[in-house]
């Protein structure tokens, strides 16, 4: 007799996601996955140092109340309508269970972030892909009202480029189902949908603190929205999804938002030099409104620059699908490591 898989078939067949990869013994310029160039807040290291030393014997809380209370303090919602997550990933694995069962339609603009297809399979879910235009650009109409769930990077990644709040609006009151706007590069913009989260009661907003905050290392993020919505993503959450040192980093960082809006500001200036200088070389470089650039080299050959600035010991990110392979995908550094950047780009170009 034939046994039967111990795999459901879904996850048998499934593609699962690529990180970007972490280099491993290389000395590399690493700017392939959107991290900070900037440190945190000097008071996150004195948070972590203290729970080290006081109880990491005992359970974190399981609510992460004193996390979600700076966080609502900070950006206009009650404690209750916050949600803590081991990163924002596990914020949007919340939301694939509460909110689309098997066969309910999942939807979401391509080319985005590729863990959302991830977590709508191994949901079972339906997927919809909403391409699209050339340049990036969005129509509301182009979104099926009927899905149970939509995300909406915004920024989205990996073009950098945006939409508008009154675009998320539209939107939202278009859907019957739950919006996620994923919010993991807000920071960078010059618009969020905070104000949309607080309003619409079908619209949640998620963040994460690994980009503009420097904590990717401590796997932290947090999601805002109407009471009904969060009470249901607790509903379905891991029990201690957070633990004790990523809980004091998370208050620690909130409590220096001095340091976190001098950081950002520093990169987007180094973003838009960066972003001109390119376009004087004949790069092609979409709007950002995130901690890196999307661009398209002179020649369109970004799989060859991906490999001739590897080997200047520069690592970006090259996605090889149809949609996305003419480009490069480009973490802003500090000032210093973008004209290393730029001198390799000249250094190619002239044959060197």
């Amino acid at each position: 007799m034939k046994r039967r898989s111990l795999i459901r078939e879904e996850i048998r067949k499934l593609a699962a996601y690529v990180p970007g990869e972490q280099p491993k013994g290389e000395r590399l310029l690493k700017l392939n996955t959107n991290e900070n160039p900037y440190p945190p807040a000097p008071g996150v290291a004195r948070a972590i140092r203290a729970e080290i030393g006081a109880c990491l014997r005992l359970y974190p809380d399981p609510v992460s109340a004193r996390f979600r209370e700076r966080v609502g303090k900070a950006l206009g919602f009650a404690c209750d309508q916050v949600i803590a997550g081991n990163g924002s990933d596990d914020l949007l694995m919340m939301c694939l269970r509460a909110f689309a069962g098997e066969g309910d339609l999942v939807q979401f603009p391509w080319p985005s972030y590729s863990l959302y297809p991830v977590l709508a399979h191994i949901q079972s879910a339906r997927v919809r892909r909403v391409p699209f235009g050339a340049r990036y650009e969005l129509r509301v109409d182009a979104f099926d009202p009927r899905a149970a769930l939509t995300f909406v990077a915004n920024p989205n990644a990996p073009s950098g480029t945006s939409v508008s709040a009154a675009f998320l609006r539209r939107l939202a009151r278009r859907l019957k189902g739950v919006l996620v706007v994923d919010e993991a590069y807000a920071d960078f913009a010059r618009e969020n949908a905070l104000a949309l989260a607080r309003s619409e009661p079908n619209v949640l907003v998620s963040r994460s603190l690994s980009k503009s905050f420097s904590l990717a290392g401590m796997r932290l993020g947090f999601a805002m929205g109407s009471r009904d919505l969060v009470a249901a993503l607790f509903k379905v959450k891991d029990s201690y999804n957070l633990d004790r040192l990523a809980q004091a980093a998370g208050e620690a960082a909130f409590a220096d938002l001095a340091w976190h809006r001098r950081c950002t500001r520093r990169i987007v200036r180094t973003r838009e030099r960066f972003r001109a200088a390119l376009e004087r070389r004949g790069w092609d470089v979409l709007p950002s409104e995130a901690n890196f650039v999307f661009v398209r080299p002179p020649s369109g050959d970004a799989e060859g620059w991906f490999s001739a600035l590897r080997k200047r010991g520069i690592l970006v990110r090259w996605f090889s699908s149809e949609e996305t392979r003419e480009r490069l995908r480009i973490t802003v550094g500090t000032d210093a490591e973008m004209r290393t950047v730029l001198r390799a780009v000249d250094a190619v170009a002239g044959g060197d």
